[in-house]
């Protein structure tokens, strides 16, 4: 760290957990601040998360809609969900895993587009986003107790214009088209 953000830094003086539940744990870190003073500072802990924009070999997208309690409401989105310790060291694993558990569709490719801290004022998160090419619907659905997701594919530019129109409001989804958009158009 040089000199100009070790002036900014935190030190972490305790960490514990607050609350614990399904995917994610709400943690409290006493810290000092560059100023000497000290306080409590609370955030989600959630373990990193692979987000898969599937395309099959029409160029079509594989896109799923899921009822999300926070905001009261289906959502449109991509495949996405936690990496499972087993898959720590093989994200592209964990991105497979995803797309057949929420699609029932496998991918003859995957290729890493990005990796985002979405929310790093209130959360650990990291997301690792990856292209899934050549999908076709051969796998078995393994969906979550807590998952309501309808499957569909739609045409790859319908969702740009989604999020262009703020038709899509899913932030990895978006997230994802935007870097397919830098990397290959």
């Amino acid at each position: 760290m040089d000199d100009s953000a070790a002036e900014l830094a935190w030190e972490t003086l305790d960490t514990d957990i607050d609350y614990r539940c399904p995917g994610f744990d709400v943690r409290r870190d006493e810290v000092r601040f560059p100023n000497g003073d000290t306080d409590g500072y609370h955030y989600v802990d959630e373990a990193p998360a692979v987000v898969v924009l599937p395309l099959t070999p029409d160029g079509d997208v594989v896109v799923i809609d899921e009822w999300r309690q926070a905001v009261g409401r289906i959502n449109r989105g991509i495949p996405a969900g936690s990496v499972e310790p087993e898959d720590a060291d093989d994200l592209e694993r964990a991105a497979a895993r995803e797309l057949a558990e929420e699609t029932g569709y496998e991918a003859d490719d995957f290729e890493r587009l990005t990796s985002v801290e979405p929310t790093n004022g209130v959360a650990d998160s990291v997301h690792h986003h990856f292209l899934a090419t050549g999908c076709e619907p051969t796998a078995d659905r393994d969906l979550d107790h807590n998952e309501s997701i309808a499957v569909e594919t739609v045409p790859y530019d319908d969702l740009l214009e989604a999020v262009v129109d703020e038709g899509l409001r899913d932030g990895r989804a978006v997230t994802a088209v935007l870097w397919y958009e830098l990397l290959h158009r």
